[in-house]
């Protein structure tokens, strides 16, 4: 019952951003992201949330790091605070597929804005990758103390910098509810009724 009531608030409790909604602070106040992303509404992503499937059922559960697990697309802003969530997908759903599902569902795609993704996703109006090819993960970054060497590898430096929000977000959301690590048999159902709840 407390899933469902939650529920029932989502459309009031996910904001998601228009064409004339303003470029969030976190950017425009930081000259290290406001030259690159100046009309950036957000980070989006997918993350693995532990789901408990039959076992007759659970071969397109099963992701690549080789866990039972549904994909949920995610997009964050830069207040830290979920705007969309697209969960129930199985852990074997590619993050393109399922964000081209998004877009069917509701995902707000303002005229003039965008999201940042990683290489996961494909470049379009709607969604900024990374370039290809190029040193891109902080963790890249860190471990080899260079600094970037041409424009694009700074790009990727900014963009990952940017779109590690969203990856915070789920760190902090997967040890605030750790459920979503070990998901008890409910039906698929209710266990993705249980993952939007913890994101509103």
């Amino acid at each position: 019952e407390v899933c469902q009531c939650i529920l029932l608030m989502k459309d009031s409790m996910f904001m998601q951003s228009n064409s004339v909604s303003p470029t969030s602070a976190y950017i425009s106040n930081n000259p290290k992201y406001s030259k690159y992303f100046n009309n950036c509404i957000g980070a989006l992503d997918g993350t693995h949330i532990s789901a408990s499937i039959p076992e007759s059922q659970s071969i397109p559960f099963r992701n690549r790091k080789g866990f039972i697990s549904q994909n949920v697309l995610a997009v964050v802003n830069f207040d830290m605070t979920f705007s969309y969530v697209l969960a129930g997908w199985e852990g074997s759903a590619h993050d393109g597929k399922i964000y081209n599902d998004a877009k069917l569902k509701g995902l707000a795609l303002p005229h003039g804005k965008y999201y940042i993704g990683d290489a996961g996703y494909a470049l379009d109006e709607h969604c900024l990758t990374p370039y290809r090819g190029i040193r891109y993960h902080l963790k890249e970054w860190q471990s080899s103390n260079l600094k970037p060497q041409n424009k694009e590898e700074l790009f990727n430096l900014r963009h990952s910098s940017l779109r590690n929000i969203v990856e915070r977000v789920f760190g902090v959301l997967k040890k605030r509810f750790p459920i979503l690590r070990a998901m008890p048999n409910f039906s698929f159902t209710f266990q993705t009724d249980v993952v939007l709840s913890t994101m509103i």
